[in-house]
């Protein structure tokens, strides 16, 4: 049976959204969705610090985000998939980087998000060439995981497009908000279960909202732009939780030899906060049975609701 080449992203289904790898190897999904953001957050800051283009890095963030849902984060480490990712990202949108200054960034965000002394590599020295043999083998783990497709259609090209189109693009905040609400996104899972179109109206969406400007509603415009103001607003939502939590970044694995402790130290963690739950919640119904308690059991129940 022949398949069709087809220009669009592929998007996950339900099931692969809820039953990742990660989830079967006992990783919670806030544990999860930290990870991410952490691998995220080291493509985009190691993407700047070498001034590669903003494609280069958004295509590195999906392709990251690709991965980890065939592959569990209790097996590769999220320092070397990203480092893995942004190489590959370089030679896919064709502004390749240097293997060396990737090391070395990379190495020098890992300790500064260690808080470690930022002491240079040593070059050609053991730690540098295990470094760089970790690049080489997570693309290829990349590029195997993903049966080597790694086409990435990106939004922002169709977002620009839909400003003109909405007579936008000449606000003051609103181009800026939506691009930088595309930026935002990529830390989310919105580019794994939508296409570009939608993304680049809810963006856009989101940055009119903010701004108090009223967007045409008849014909509606997200319909003349075939998107669905459900999706839209979906998609809103996932942007505007990232700023609702800080990243723990200190505490977070980004090697595969802290992962076991770090995964045992939350749950240890989870059950001592589970512990005097469990004993309140012994003693509220111990009260509410007890003959000697004030006023009658039916009492009692109805005052903890009220």
């Amino acid at each position: 049976m022949s398949q069709k080449l087809s220009l669009q992203n592929a998007l996950l289904t339900l099931e692969q959204l809820q039953r990742t790898p990660s989830r079967e190897d006992g990783v919670s999904e806030e544990q999860e969705d930290n990870l991410r953001q952490l691998g995220c957050h080291l493509i985009q800051t190691a993407g700047i610090l070498m001034k590669l283009p903003q494609v280069a890095m958004a295509t590195a963030q999906i392709l990251f985000q690709r991965f980890f849902y065939q592959a569990s984060l209790h097996k590769f480490a999220v320092r070397d998939i990203a480092m893995g990712s942004i190489f590959l990202a370089a030679k896919v949108e064709e502004c390749p980087c240097r293997l060396t200054d990737l090391v070395n960034v990379v190495d020098h965000l890992c300790k500064r998000f260690r808080r470690k002394p930022l002491d240079p590599l040593v070059l050609f020295g053991n730690e540098f060439y295990e470094l760089k043999n970790a690049v080489v083998i997570a693309e290829m783990q990349i590029l195997k995981k993903l049966g080597f497709n790694v086409h990435v259609q990106l939004p922002y090209a169709i977002m620009v497009n839909y400003l003109k189109v909405l007579e936008l693009t000449e606000h003051p905040t609103i181009p800026q908000r939506a691009w930088g609400f595309l930026n935002d996104g990529l830390r989310t899972s919105i580019y794994i279960c939508y296409q570009p179109p939608t993304i680049a109206c809810s963006v856009i969406w989101l940055a009119a909202r903010e701004a108090g400007v009223p967007l045409p509603t008849y014909p509606a415009w997200w319909e003349v732009l075939d998107s669905r103001l459900e999706d839209i607003e979906n998609i809103a939502g996932h942007i505007k939780s990232l700023y609702y939590r800080t990243l723990p970044i200190p505490e977070l694995p980004l090697t595969i030899e802290e992962v076991e402790p770090y995964l045992r130290k939350q749950k240890q963690q989870g059950q001592q906060q589970d512990e005097p739950t469990k004993k309140n919640n012994i003693g509220a119904d111990a009260a509410e049975e007890s003959p000697c308690s004030s006023g009658s059991t039916r009492s009692t129940r109805v005052s903890r609701f009220s």
